[in-house]
């Protein structure tokens, strides 16, 4: 028998305890958990309670399980919202699968949980909204999804809104970018897997009436396409409006939770043709990545405003040098230049970086 986990792996040692030498259905422990809003599986899944922890056991082929397990490690490396993985365990012994060891997600329910609480209200669009996100951060980082559904889903609620977070990756596959055609082919899994989803939840009355599972499924791609459109869309800037254009789409981006990872300025008779690449903003970034180029300490919000700022500064002196001044230099110069006009004092953790956008003019 043999353990693979991922560091830190010693908060899971008590796992090892378990009796793996036996099929997981059949397991009889005091640290097994029943999960009453538990998604529905494929496979033999197991809740246990070890260490103040609560994780998911699921039994697969090898192949399957270190493919799963790899793929969850680069989606957690990659900022994308997906269940943890803890590690995997196989050579069990004759005629037994491995099994995959992930972590529970706290305060998560499952889409049939929702639909048949009355006290959450009408769950649709909140729902549609959550994994068309999901699937585009997946997309944006390169990730075919393959069995994107609500049954491979978990939501979890986050100030009235819901997070959607990825639950199986066995069909997944990793690319450095998706083309068109592998982004199209997800979409339409998708809404095929969705509109079969909501109709059994209609054939067990667990549907409103307004609801159509076609016409819901259907949904998925609209919103998929207008916010790939609002993410990856070129627009022509004129020289006057650029700086102020840039922050605008930069801040639109953010308030998407998405990060612009590239910024390019095209020279065109029109004007400036701007391409944003997009990747999945990371926690505590922006005050990281301001305190290196600056020096400056402030909040996560505040310091993605003054980096929105100093990008589009940056996008300015490049197109004024015609030639790439570097994001440091254009950095020292908004610090030099801009911040000494700055009204005394700033303040920190204040949410008043429109300022700093004044001053730079539109």
């Amino acid at each position: 028998m043999r353990f693979v986990f991922s560091p830190p792996a010693d908060e899971a040692a008590g796992l090892l305890t378990l009796p793996f030498g036996q099929p997981l259905e059949e397991w009889q422990d005091e640290r097994l958990v029943e999960i009453r809003q538990r998604g529905l599986s494929r496979h033999v899944v197991r809740f246990i309670a070890e260490g103040g922890e609560l994780y998911a056991l699921k039994a697969l082929s090898e192949r399957l399980a270190r493919r799963e397990y790899r793929l969850l490690r680069a989606l957690a490396e990659l900022n994308v919202p997906a269940v943890e993985v803890v590690g995997i365990v196989v050579d069990r012994g004759p005629d037994l699968d491995a099994i995959l060891v992930t972590r529970f997600l706290e305060y998560s329910t499952t889409y049939r949980a929702l639909f048949s609480s009355p006290r959450v209200g009408q769950p649709t669009d909140r729902l549609l909204d959550a994994l068309v996100e999901l699937l585009v951060r997946l997309h944006l980082s390169g990730f075919f999804w393959g069995d994107c559904s609500l049954s491979n889903t978990l939501f979890r609620y986050d100030a009235g809104t819901l997070g959607a977070y990825l639950v199986d990756a066995e069909t997944s596959e990793q690319h450095p970018v998706l083309t068109d055609g592998q982004r199209n082919w997800d979409v339409e899994l998708a809404v095929e897997r969705v509109s079969g989803e909501l109709m059994d939840l209609q054939a067990g009355e667990l549907l409103p009436d307004d609801i159509d599972p076609l016409e819901t499924g259907e949904e998925i791609q609209h919103r998929y396409e207008a916010l790939w459109e609002e993410l990856t869309r070129e627009e022509t800037l004129r020289p006057q409006e650029q700086r102020h254009r840039i922050a605008k789409r930069l801040r639109r981006l953010n308030d998407l939770g998405f990060d612009a990872d590239e910024l390019e300025l095209i020279s065109t008779p029109e004007g400036s043709q701007l391409r944003i690449r997009t990747k999945v903003a990371e926690a505590g970034q922006h005050s990281a990545q301001l305190f290196r180029q600056t020096g400056i300490t402030a909040d996560e919000h505040q310091a993605r405003r003054l980096l929105n700022d100093i990008a589009s500064f940056h996008g300015y002196l490049a197109e004024q040098a015609g030639r790439d001044v570097g994001t440091t230099a254009a950095a020292n110069s908004y610090f030099e230049t801009v911040l000494p006009t700055v009204p005394d004092p700033l303040t920190p953790g204040t949410d008043d970086t429109g300022e700093f956008s004044r001053i730079l003019g539109p």
